[in-house]
């Protein structure tokens, strides 16, 4: 697997960054600011990947819009009370980072934050310049639709058997297979092993710096 691919492609919340229980605690916040009922914590969990306004969509389903509108505004007001650093990322997946890209790989984000949410975290994180290209789910399609994917492949021109998907939801390994690409799973955030290997990735790691030893660097 070493020499397969040249393009990896990584998922960034439940991924790279240890944000998943942030997440999930940011929406059940949301949920109580708007008097609706709390999601259960794997409810929550199930829309992490999706663009915020899919999310919210998919987990207050009798919502009318205005209200959806305030969760949206209080999740996103809660999420960014807490400044995340380096720390955040999962352990050994800067070093991870770093040697890959002096082994020549090619590396990008496709993730379901803002522009302005992933910016600032890239930022905070110090890993900004590691990455090739990174599209954001309010600057196209959400996942899993495979929009983010294919455009990240026409920008970097790699083709799709070159490319790899790096992810930790079902969203993730979905938009893989709908964009004909291969996929590792990560078991550390969203979604565990046994679901995730339901839609066919390569392997299941349990952490994301095991990918070094898998793919090189």
């Amino acid at each position: 697997m070493k020499s397969r691919f040249d393009l990896i492609i990584f998922d960034w919340d439940g991924t790279l960054v240890d944000s998943i229980d942030w997440i999930v605690t940011c929406l059940q916040h949301a949920a109580v600011s708007c008097n609706c009922t709390i999601p259960e914590r794997q409810a929550a969990k199930d829309v992490i990947g999706l663009s915020t306004k899919n999310a919210i969509q998919t987990l207050f389903t009798g919502a009318d819009e205005e209200t959806r509108n305030q969760l949206m505004s209080c999740y996103i007001e809660a999420f960014f009370a807490r400044q995340i650093s380096r720390d955040d990322l999962f352990a050994g997946v800067y070093e991870m980072l770093v040697q890959l890209k002096r082994a020549g790989f090619q590396l990008a984000v496709a993730t379901g934050k803002s522009r302005a949410g992933l910016d600032k975290a890239l930022q905070a994180t110090g890993t900004e310049d590691l990455f090739d290209i990174t599209r954001c789910a309010d600057e196209t399609a959400s996942k899993p639709d495979p929009a983010m994917v294919l455009d990240i492949i026409q920008h970097v021109e790699v083709a799709n058997e070159r490319t790899l998907m790096v992810g930790d939801s079902i969203h993730d390994m979905q938009m893989a297979l709908n964009a004909q690409i291969a996929s590792i799973a990560v078991s550390c955030g969203a979604h565990s092993k046994e679901i995730l290997q339901q839609y066919n990735p390569l392997t299941c790691l349990q952490q994301p710096a095991e990918l070094l030893a898998i793919i090189g660097g």
